[in-house]
């Protein structure tokens, strides 16, 4: 059945998570303690690896400030510090929090110390000999997936660092480990998230070691990445989760597993090609001016030199972009670049980092991010409350969300996925000479309220202006008092952090500017009511405070509602002065 189909059935239940979960939770058993035991452990030993064969290369660049913190006896992680002196043990004492912990026995800081030669090489070396005094056999937490998965590729691309300063029997310690736990992760079969990138990352480790314990396992893990990737990546090159940071992630990889093959001569697989060709494009896209991502659906934005060593990758960067991609729309002005998420959140196991926020807005002015969403990712330090509706530069209907993560027993079990999640049921775009039309509508409101959301978007090039427009369509008449109820209705602008705003006299238009802007952007609007309130995103895995533009209405279940916004240059006719505090008068002949 497939994933959509499904939630659809949950969604209608409601006991339909809670027996799901219990079913899958009964299923998944038999596997779980299977793994775990002494027999499967002992098997996962066998044959033994020769030595190592092809060197990966990490094509992410490392952080030598981290580097020279471990070597100093620190460790910065997720925004929190473990001090433990020099040559301390960070593996006997306890993590500050659950997210620094899986960044820990993750190993990403495995390229920060190597990076620093041989010092570098013998911290690391120690640091590994002690995870796996502790940690090596088997346990819960350090051999989780997501956690083994990255500590895996993370051990592959320094295993040659490693072997370095490590005496012979040391060595071989550590590429039976990599061939243990790369099995270990091949044989996992937890839902199709991850599924892809597995495979990747055990066949970069089969190309790491040698002999017949590197061939077997390389050759296992690229029988499976065909099927993998193709349900994965789709035809334009968008990742099926819907997130454009696990796009990249997923073409880092890839670009590093096609360089293991080629140190040993080994043809990679067409799929494979196929892949990161279509991934270097959907990059091409969700690459904007500033240098960072578009941050939608459980991805961050991401540091420029980060994003730029991927796209460095890519033979074909200089290619114009496409204006879609994955159900993301990219408008572009002389100045203005608008991304618009104009498709449904992914459903069932894809949406473990999926968000509920119809037809969220992104908008850069002169490069520089001026309306951005809550850039939640599983990894960062926000809350799940990132992934609703408010949290992003989208309406929202009175407390009506239009997705929620699941909670309890059955997110123990099947993972925070999405539920209640909407769907887009049009999407048309235009394009002529000076102008571009966006127009899309989605259900999240017709179960509740009957009312159908449709947003609209027209962008003027040559003047550099957007006009948008948030409408509520009622899809069935109501008599009486019930269609006479008023529900409120709000539009969200969430600012950068260095994003300063303020309201005009008039109380209805926003002057709002850029860190360096002199003149700023006006935001105008029909709104019965216009604030300004705090608001929280996550920009490089920590939560930044900045401002929300709030714009409020009333929609009334028999009629609807209908919500008009204009954004433009301030130029240089703002009549006052602005100061600290003050307000702002609306420039001469403003409409």
């Amino acid at each position: 059945m497939p994933a959509s189909a499904l939630s659809s059935i949950l969604d209608r239940l409601s006991i339909g998570y809670p027996l799901y979960a219990a079913l899958a939770g009964a299923l998944k058993r038999p596997g779980v303690e299977w793994r775990a035991s002494a027999l499967n452990l002992a098997l996962l030993d066998r044959p033994e690896p020769e030595g190592l064969a092809a060197h990966p290369r990490d094509l992410r660049p490392p952080d030598p400030e981290a580097g020279r913190r471990i070597l100093a006896g620190g460790f910065v992680l997720g925004g929190e510090t473990l001090t433990m002196g020099p040559r301390g043990d960070p593996w006997d004492r306890p993590s500050p929090n659950r997210r620094f912990a899986a960044a820990l026995h993750g190993f990403g800081w495995l390229k920060d110390l190597t990076v620093h030669g041989e010092p570098g090489a013998w911290e690391a070396l120690r640091l590994t000999l002690g995870w796996r005094r502790l940690f090596g056999d088997w346990n819960r937490f350090a051999w989780d997936g997501p956690i083994l998965e990255r500590r895996v590729y993370n051990l592959a691309c320094a295993a040659s660092a490693l072997s370095g300063p490590a005496s012979d029997a040391e060595a071989d310690q550590i590429a039976s480990d990599l061939a243990r736990q790369a099995r270990y992760l091949l044989a996992l079969n937890d839902g199709p998230l991850r599924a892809a990138e597995r495979a990747v990352v055990a066949a970069i480790a089969g190309a790491t070691l040698g002999g017949a314990a590197g061939e077997g396992l390389l050759d296992r893990a690229l029988r499976r990445l065909p099927g993998r990737l193709a349900a994965t990546v789709r035809p334009d090159g968008s990742h099926a989760s819907r997130s454009p940071q696990a796009a990249l992630e997923l073409f880092f990889d890839l670009q590093v597993l096609d360089d293991a093959l080629a140190q040993l001569g080994v043809a990679a697989p067409w799929e494979m090609m196929q892949a990161l060709e279509r991934l270097a494009g959907a990059l091409r896209v969700f690459t904007l001016a500033d240098g960072r991502l578009a941050a939608f659906q459980g991805g961050e934005s991401l540091e420029p030199a980060y994003v730029a060593a991927a796209r460095a990758q890519d033979g074909a960067a200089d290619r114009e972009a496409p204006n879609t991609c994955g159900g993301y729309h990219r408008l572009e002005g002389r100045a203005l670049q608008i991304v618009a998420d104009a498709g449904a959140p992914a459903p069932g196991a894809w949406s473990l980092a999926a968000c509920g926020q119809p037809l969220a807005l992104e908008i850069l002015a002169g490069g520089k991010r001026l309306v951005v969403g809550a850039g939640w990712s599983p990894t960062g330090a926000g809350p799940a409350a990132l992934r609703l509706a408010e949290a992003a530069s989208c309406a929202c209907l009175g407390e009506a969300a239009c997705g929620t993560p699941l909670q309890g027993f059955p997110a123990q079990v099947l993972g925070p996925r999405l539920r209640d999640a909407y769907a887009v049921t049009e999407v048309s775009r235009q394009v002529e000479r000076d102008a571009q039309w966006l127009e899309a509508a989605q259900d999240g409101w017709v179960y509740r309220f009957g009312l159908i959301h449709r947003r609209k978007l027209y962008l003027s090039e040559d003047i550099d202006e957007v006009r948008g427009e948030d409408a509520l369509i009622p899809l069935r008449q109501r008599g009486g008092a019930e269609g006479r109820r008023f529900i409120p209705f709000v539009v969200r602008f969430h600012l950068a952090p260095q994003v300063s705003a303020l309201i005009a006299r008039d109380k209805k238009s926003v002057l709002i500017k850029a860190e360096g802007d002199d003149a700023g952007w006006w935001l105008r609007n029909d709104a019965a009511d216009v604030s300004l309130e705090p608001s929280i995103c996550q920009e490089d895995g920590q939560l930044r405070h900045g401002q929300q533009i709030v714009l409020r209405g009333q929609a009334r279940l028999d009629a609807g509602a209908k919500l008009r916004w204009k954004l433009s240059p301030a130029h240089d006719r703002v009549e006052s002065r602005i100061v600290e505090g003050a307000a702002v008068d609306e420039p001469e002949g403003a409409a």
